[in-house]
């Protein structure tokens, strides 16, 4: 089970990273603004659990 929790953090990381990029892309590429919000919300959507997840992690060593 240890090693389950401890890939969640580098998954939430990823998937923070991979959003991140993509807005990034669309930024530079001159694409649709609604895109572009949608991607930021999912942004901080992601870094929100993310942020939860190591939080989680963390407890989880603690315990």
């Amino acid at each position: 089970m240890d090693g389950f929790v401890s890939l969640l953090v580098p998954i939430a990381v990823i998937a923070v990273g991979v959003v991140l990029l993509l807005g990034l892309l669309n930024m530079v590429r001159g694409g649709s603004a609604n895109t572009s919000q949608r991607l930021m919300r999912w942004r901080v959507l992601l870094q929100f659990l993310a942020i939860v997840v190591i939080m989680g992690v963390i407890w989880w060593r603690a315990v």
